[in-house]
């Protein structure tokens, strides 16, 4: 393995992950995605509260009532929002290592821009509010764009000078605020212009982050084998290691098949009849093991890590990983932008699919034929669609080959942070003896 990293491959990627580690823009997202991590981990939290209270599990209470909806309002409000959270501390980092002279106002432009493009309203006689599909997940790449266009125009405006003066005798925040105008009119009216421009070439069918996402759905409609359905897969964690929501992209390909399976095999099953096995069955094997990537053997490995990061970041993942809620570990390894992790990241799912596809043939799971769409721990949902203990085993048996997958590439990480932990440290150690 040692061979492998020290690879001509292995070392033009590391190559390429330097320079991206070092890109002004990049260490913007990452100490954007960083910033989040509280909010995320304690809204994942309430999160598997809710899951463990509800009927499929406790019993306190049922899904959809009064409690249920409470308790996942903390989760809600983070991850239903998360791109406007995003927008926030993305534009504020990248505004202040840019050493724009009001970081905070470039945040709350970008924030604002954001949301004329991906928050559409929606009026009726009886309803008004907001649409949140590009608020979401969903709509974080979008929010990328914008808030590198958002902040490059408050770059050149400063660096231009260009914006409405006030006496020096103003007070700060005055000035900043009317030192904004002029440039939040350029963002506000560039994306209003852009929006309108491409709903009106659709005939309303499309607007930024909608027409955005049909170009990625565009190719993905015709897979529907095995091979199909493992290169589909591979494809949305791929996009997830750029940071947009792969799964989401090829969920409106999957819920339909995943639909018509289980439907056929309820009825199949009723008559007493052998159950069939679709491609689509597959899918799960993307986050079987804690989450989207199988991240939750991640996690385990970084509990007795030698980083304090991955330490730290493995112990608030891991409940909330427990339950395939894996944000906390994706946001805060992180895992997107970073080469190292996003290999396993991707190369596990082929794995781990190839596996279950064997375990359906020889019989050792069977496909499911109930319907369960609750967020449950690693197994229970497998056992309840299935009511086999086989199917609930699986997902626990396909820890140790995940591990396997990620450790050459966990340790490399892991090495890597140990050292720039221990040159941070000197550093601070320096400074205090010097004063």
């Amino acid at each position: 393995m040692e061979k492998f990293f020290n690879s001509k491959f292995m070392t033009k990627l590391q190559e390429i992950g330097y320079k991206l580690a070092n890109n002004v823009f990049i260490q913007s997202l990452q100490a954007g995605l960083g910033s989040l991590l509280g909010l995320i981990t304690v809204g994942s939290l309430f999160q598997v509260l809710a899951a463990i209270g509800n009927e499929t599990a406790l019993g306190w209470f049922k899904t959809g009532d009064a409690v249920y909806n409470t308790l996942t309002l903390p989760f809600r409000y983070s991850m239903d929002f998360i791109s406007i959270w995003v927008a926030i501390f993305f534009a504020y980092h990248y505004a202040k290592n840019l050493k724009l002279k009001s970081p905070i106002m470039a945040a709350v432009d970008t924030a604002v821009t954001f949301m004329l493009v991906a928050g559409a309203f929606v009026d009726t006689e009886k309803f008004s509010g907001l649409q949140l599909d590009y608020l979401g997940s969903q709509g974080m790449f979008i929010s990328f764009f914008i808030v590198f266009v958002v902040v490059q125009i408050e770059k050149f405006c400063y660096e231009k000078d260009i914006k409405i003066k006030m006496p020096d005798v103003v007070p700060q925040f005055l000035q900043d605020s009317f030192g904004s105008i002029l440039p939040v009119f350029f963002s506000i009216t560039l994306f209003l212009l852009l929006n309108v421009g491409i709903s009106a070439l659709t005939a309303g069918a499309y607007n930024v982050p909608s027409g955005f996402m049909a170009l990625l759905r565009a190719p993905l409609g015709a897979v529907s084998s095995v091979p199909g359905i493992v290169m589909l897969c591979m494809l949305a964690l791929v996009l997830w290691c750029f940071g947009i929501h792969g799964t989401l992209i090829i969920i409106p390909i999957i819920s339909p098949l995943g639909i018509q399976a289980a439907t056929t095999n309820a009825a199949l099953h009723a008559n007493g009849q052998p159950m069939q096995f679709f491609p689509v069955l597959l899918y799960t094997s993307m986050a079987l093991v804690g989450g989207t990537g199988n991240t939750w053997a991640l996690v385990l490995m970084g509990l007795r890590s030698k980083s304090k990061q991955i330490s730290a970041v493995s112990k608030i993942s891991l409940i909330p990983g427990w339950f395939g809620i894996n944000e906390p570990v994706t946001f805060g390894m992180p895992i997107m932008f970073n080469p190292i992790l996003c290999i396993p990241y991707v190369l596990n799912v082929p794995i781990m699919m190839i596996l279950t596809y064997f375990a359906y043939q020889t019989g050792f799971i069977i496909p499911a034929w109930i319907v369960v769409s609750a967020q449950l721990p690693m197994g229970f949902s497998n056992y309840l669609t299935t009511l086999r203990w086989q199917n609930f085993v699986w997902d626990y048996i396909l820890i140790l080959p995940a591990m396997l997958i990620y450790y050459p590439f966990f340790k490399k990480y892991e090495e890597q942070l140990v050292k720039q932990e221990a040159e941070a440290e000197a550093i601070e150690a320096k400074g205090g003896a010097a004063a």
